[in-house]
């Protein structure tokens, strides 16, 4: 049985947040569900994987931000924290910073789209476990085990999705990662041993002076912008946690004060109340992170229902492969917002990783270009990894041709009823010689919280060690490195990032 911690919105849920993560992380609550921490062990693995080939393939972002943090060298004695493979020790917030662009850059951790019916949370926000750099970085600052680590992700991963669940932050055209910003405060201020007093001041500090806005992930072409976002806001959480613990006094009471976003965008019924009441879960098996997704690639993860119902349909007509210069259209029906999001006109053109990363078309067409060349198909098969994202496959005239002849329509009001639960795709493919072949609908893809087909398991293998194997000589040293946290000591905490990188330059 499940049991829960509801922040009334009649109550200071600053302060509720704060001594939820202080109870928490200290263990005091009885503990999580075995498959809650399997399925954490499972995204913090696939995050390190994502994370440590971003590194190592020399992107942008995170190499500058690593060379930033290593220039933050503390003196021996100096409890700080450690960038992915590295023994520096650095200060916490840039060792933060660089590991958490890491973690996303690629954009292929896991996803939650806030969605919680038997509660009745469907606010619909979207996330990503982005930020289990945070609990890492407080762990080795303050010499944790890790258990403790282990529980400290959990409930910055409670905290960020149960928020995703009642308020939509994307309706306002803020930027998802608040939530994870507000978790991040308030876990590593617990995991600290900061008070609910200076917790509270440090999400007051975040709330009220570093709110994003979606304006990062707006435009034809996008930046590097896009992916170090977490990892912008994760910074100043630390700082904020770290001003509050030094006697800053940030703004109290900030999820019922009606200037800041919360109530400004959702002005509550009742007055001095916030919009909405907040349960966390405290033991059993429901916590939010059941909930969230896996992808199983590179791709925007509206998109897996498009990849499921083509992979589908290439596996019940073997002879589309056979016969790329006989494909005519390939026309996918989409819900909203997927149809806003990635069927945008302006990204049938992409020119930059982030832009085609978040392409229906290009997404689509790489894939049939890799089953074509490879006469193989399934997930394991056509995996979306960097070299699908690089500048030749940017430029690959058979992928251009492709996007040429894929067409992409609403669904309308009966796919959109169907969304978030699912992700309601079809794809149907009109074909010179086999004529028209059309997909069932798609609701629950490969890595969907809720899809029971797929061997999950052996997905996310072949996935870590594909990235891992970007990244270190050894996927296997590294797997092991990195698995049963909860079994190791302080002194292995520290050690955590202390490992060999591939050099392999931008």
């Amino acid at each position: 049985m499940s049991h829960f911690r509801t922040l009334s919105r009649h109550e200071n849920q600053a302060r509720g947040l704060g001594q939820y993560a202080l109870d928490f992380v200290s263990g005091r609550l009885p503990p999580p569900g075995a498959e809650v921490l399997r399925r954490l062990e499972q995204f913090h693995l696939d995050s390190v994987a994502c994370g440590v080939s971003a590194v190592a393939m020399g992107t942008r972002a995170p190499t500058l931000l690593r060379a930033e943090a290593l220039e933050y060298r503390l003196p021996a004695g100096d409890r700080g924290a450690t960038v992915f493979g590295a023994s520096t020790v650095v200060r916490p917030e840039k060792a933060v910073v660089a590991n958490c662009s890491a973690v996303r850059e690629w954009d292929a951790n896991g996803t939650n789209f806030g969605y919680n019916p038997a509660r009745g949370a469907t606010a619909g926000e979207f996330g990503h476990n982005d930020f289990y750099p945070v609990a890492v970085a407080a762990a080795q600052q303050a010499k944790l085990d890790g258990r403790t680590l282990l529980l400290g992700m959990l409930a910055l991963d409670e905290i960020r999705g149960r928020l995703a669940e009642v308020f939509s932050l994307k309706h306002y055209k803020i930027d998802h990662v608040v939530h994870g910003a507000i978790a991040s405060a308030a876990v590593y201020g617990a995991m600290l041993g900061a008070t609910v007093d200076q917790i509270e001041s440090a999400i007051g500090l975040l709330v009220a002076h570093y709110i994003p806005f979606r304006a990062i992930r707006a435009g034809e072409q996008l930046s590097d912008s896009k992916g170090a976002s977490a990892a912008l806001s994760a910074e100043v959480a630390v700082l904020s946690v770290q001003r509050a613990m030094r006697g800053f006094v940030g703004p109290a009471d900030i999820f019922r004060n009606p200037e800041a976003i919360f109530c400004l965008f959702e002005p509550p019924r009742e007055p001095h109340t916030s919009p909405f009441d907040l349960a966390l879960a405290t033991s059993g098996d429901d916590f939010a992170i059941m909930g969230t997704h896996f992808k199983l690639g590179i791709y925007e993860h509206q998109s897996a229902g498009a990849i499921e119902a083509l992979i589908d349909l290439l596996t019940a007509n073997p002879a589309l492969l056979n016969t790329p210069a006989e494909l005519e259209t390939l026309c996918v029906t989409i819900y909203q917002p997927a149809f806003g999001i990635i069927a945008d006109p302006a990204k049938r053109d992409p020119r930059t990783r982030q832009s085609a990363d978040h392409s229906l078309p290009y997404i689509l067409a790489r894939l049939l270009a890799k089953a074509f060349r490879q006469r193989q198909v399934g997930w394991e098969a056509l995996m979306l990894l960097p070299a699908d994202y690089d500048d030749a496959a940017l430029a690959d005239a058979e992928v251009r041709q492709i996007i040429d002849k894929i067409e992409i329509q609403y669904g309308g009001p009966d796919y959109d009823a169907k969304y978030p639960d699912g992700i309601p795709t079809s794809v149907s493919i009109e074909h010179r010689t086999l004529g028209r072949l059309e997909s069932p609908l798609v609701m629950y893809p490969a890595g969907h919280a809720r899809n029971t087909t797929a061997n999950l398991a052996h997905l996310l293998d072949v996935k870590f060690a594909r990235l891992a194997g970007l990244g270190v000589a050894d996927p296997g040293e590294l797997r092991r490195r990195f698995a049963n946290l909860a079994a190791k000591s302080s002194a292995d905490v520290a050690l955590l990032y202390e490992f060999d990188l591939l050099d392999k330059g931008a």
